[in-house]
């Protein structure tokens, strides 16, 4: 990286990806030529970007189903990374909600790199307060929790919530938004995160290297499962009578990466009248908004873990996967 200065004029620095294949082994740092701005786009000079375990499959190419979304025999996008924050640049002559110098954080493709060329609709300006470094921690993690949390667990005051993997990036601003919704809310995460999560708010905190959430007893409104771990048996026992499941984490085979066992989920909560809703997120700039207005209202805050430069992207992604993460880790650009 001490060669930034030695490119050459209209080109950037970028990790670039060229195969599938474990991210030590196929994240190369490269000199590419900048992105040209498309028509209703902005072109940000980016940041921050975060990491992520689900970096971790699709740069491998799993689920194999997802390829044909991310490219079949080759990634799609030749600079991977997707949530960002960062500068404005420059922007096309349609856009007049944002000018150069604006501090703006959103989602779009190739964020792994010095620029990238966005539309105008998926930025908007970064929430007061926030550094440019915590603010590109939150769209994506940010827009799961929310539609976890408010639209597909649809809790309420003085429900009571359990959250799997509250420790993660989906799971730190889940607890948090369930807070803010008023419910009572229980984690689950290991003991060296046990801290962490309560000083985002969580009531309970449940250890589940010493004990199963199954075994503790009690009732809940809401199950959000963020991990994939627990068995339908296991979250029927601790919901209550009319009580919903949330699935948003997956773990599995090669082809679906848990997909198909939400699937099962489903059919079985109609024979065991259990209501299971499985979530994909949505990128949607009104939930952003909402997001923004959180974080400014002091409902909500990142928490960034640690800090990695461009270079060593692979590793922040190896970090995460090993599950040492407390909080979020974003790579600096």
């Amino acid at each position: 990286m001490g060669s930034l200065m030695e490119k050459q004029v209209g080109t950037m620095w970028a990790t670039v990806q060229e195969r599938y294949g474990p991210p030590a082994e196929v994240l190369r740092l490269r000199e590419i030529v900048k992105p040209a701005m498309g028509a209703g786009e902005v072109l940000v000079r980016i940041h921050a970007t975060p990491v992520s375990g689900t970096d971790w499959h699709l740069m491998r190419g799993l689920p194999y189903a997802a390829r044909f979304v991310t490219g079949l025999r080759r990634p799609k996008n030749l600079v991977p990374g997707y949530d960002m924050s960062g500068v404005v640049e420059a922007v096309d002559d349609d856009v007049t909600t944002f000018r150069p110098g604006d501090e703006v954080f959103g989602w779009g493709a190739g964020s792994y790199a010095e620029y990238a060329s966005v539309p105008a609709g998926q930025l908007i300006v970064k929430p007061a307060g926030l550094t440019l470094a915590q603010a590109a921690a939150v769209p994506v993690a940010g827009f799961t929790a929310l539609q976890a949390i408010r639209d597909k667990g649809e809790l309420g005051v003085g429900q009571k919530v359990l959250i799997t993997g509250a420790s993660g990036g989906v799971g730190i601003y889940a607890v948090q938004i369930a807070k803010w919704l008023g419910a009572e809310v229980t984690a689950v995460c290991s003991t060296a995160k046990m801290g962490l999560v309560q000083s985002i708010g969580a009531d309970h905190v449940i250890d589940y290297t010493r004990e199963h959430f199954a075994d503790r007893g009690g009732r809940y409104d809401v199950i959000v499962d963020l991990y994939g771990n627990p068995t339908l048996s296991d979250c029927r026992r601790v919901l209550a009578p009319g009580g919903t499941l949330v699935c948003v984490g997956g773990t599995g085979g090669r082809w679906f990466m848990g997909v198909d066992r939400w699937l099962r989920w489903v059919l079985a909560g109609l024979f065991l009248r259990l209501s299971v809703r499985p979530l994909i997120h949505k990128d949607r700039r009104e939930d952003l908004i909402t997001i923004k207005e959180l974080v400014e209202a002091g409902n909500v805050t990142p928490v960034l873990d640690k800090m990695y430069p461009l270079d060593r992207a692979a590793e922040a992604i190896q970090y995460v996967t090993d599950g040492h993460a407390r909080g979020q880790v974003v790579i600096t650009i």
